[in-house]
């Protein structure tokens, strides 16, 4: 019974129920459809949802500290057009392009964590204010497709780069892979990764110890924008297109991955490689959708809103569980072993 107390309690426990769900649906997949276990299944998982990792990973920043960013599908649509516009229209080289998209993203992030911690307001409201500005910014430039042509930019998009003979993968799931190993040294093994759960934890608290709160919750914000414009980067190397709908909705995917992947709404807790397996539940899901081939992509929807639903009571389930092994401890301190002394 201690040991099933302790594995519930532990931080890493959603982590190994949905490494453990994301197993279950691949061997089931696996018996279910012929071709299901070639290599290269396994890593298209990864090309196609490049995007939607480098995404999840910002997002997993501001739910850390108990926020949230709402702007980010947009950011990455209008990091998109601009790179189409540019390139195509005005003919600036991608060796430009990309940096610039990056700067502007970045610093749209950080504008909106200035606006967020100096006023005290709420991320839910300005980071939807984001969403509406960038989605409508996205249309002014253009409300037709820009397709890229660009040799060079297009030759990144498809080079293929060999996994040990097995199979291949994009230059876009290499920069996502890159993005999940960086995130997990910063939130393991950094100063400002210990902060940002600090904050999470207990905002007053960590600011009673001094920490960098403002600064901290700046920089969350602007992480999320720069993973928003360099997922847009690895979304226009699949799609090499600007389009104003690009990335509609990614927001809530990224959202419920990183839920799904074990990260608190409430914040202060969340696994990096969770956040990774949160997605390719995602992708899995849509795999089985492709290979059965008569069910409509709106399935992944709602299988991941059970999903989500799901992993949200399991986590209130959790911190309760907690709360009672917490207080169970502290009785028992505070209690002598041998009862009450005799007055």
């Amino acid at each position: 019974m201690k040991f099933v107390n302790n594995l519930i309690a532990s931080k890493y426990f959603s982590f190994f129920v949905t490494v453990l769900l994301f197993m279950i649906l691949y061997a089931v997949g696996i018996m279910t459809y012929k071709g299901f276990m070639r290599p290269q299944v396994f890593f298209n998982l990864f090309i196609d949802n490049a995007a939607l990792i480098i995404v999840t990973v910002g997002v997993t920043f501001t739910l850390l500290i108990a926020g949230i960013d709402l702007s980010v599908g947009a950011v990455l649509a209008l990091t998109c057009m601009m790179l189409a516009y540019l390139m195509e229209n005005t003919g600036v080289s991608p060796a430009l392009a990309v940096p610039a998209v990056l700067v502007v993203g970045t610093a749209f992030g950080a504008f909106q964590g200035y606006i967020i911690t100096k006023f005290d307001l709420q991320p839910f409201i300005i980071t939807l204010a984001g969403m509406f500005f960038c989605r409508g910014l996205t249309a002014v430039i253009s409300r037709d497709t820009i397709s890229i042509s660009n040799p060079f930019y297009v030759g990144i998009a498809s080079a293929r780069i060999g996994v040990f003979g097995l199979g291949f993968v994009s230059v876009g799931a290499v920069v996502a892979l890159l993005v999940l190993i960086v995130a997990a040294i910063v939130l393991g093994y950094t100063k400002l990764g210990r902060t940002i759960f600090a904050i999470g934890g207990n905002e007053s608290s960590a600011s009673l110890m001094g920490l960098p709160v403002f600064k901290t919750k700046v920089l969350v914000y602007t992480i999320s924008g720069f993973c928003s414009a360099l997922g847009g980067i690895a979304y226009s190397l699949i799609m090499l297109t600007g389009y104003n709908l690009h990335g509609l909705g990614m927001e809530m995917d990224a959202i419920a991955s990183s839920v799904i992947g074990g990260t608190l709404l409430t914040g202060g807790v969340a696994f990096i490689p969770g956040t990774l397996f949160g997605v390719l539940i995602q992708g899995v899901i849509l795999t089985f959708i492709t290979f059965q081939g008569t069910l409509s992509a709106w399935w992944t929807k709602i299988v991941i809103g059970a999903l989500l639903c799901v992993f949200i009571i399991m986590q209130a389930f959790i911190t309760a569980h907690k709360s009672r092994l917490s207080s169970k401890s502290s009785l028992e301190q505070t209690t002598p072993k041998n009862g009450p002394a005799n007055p």
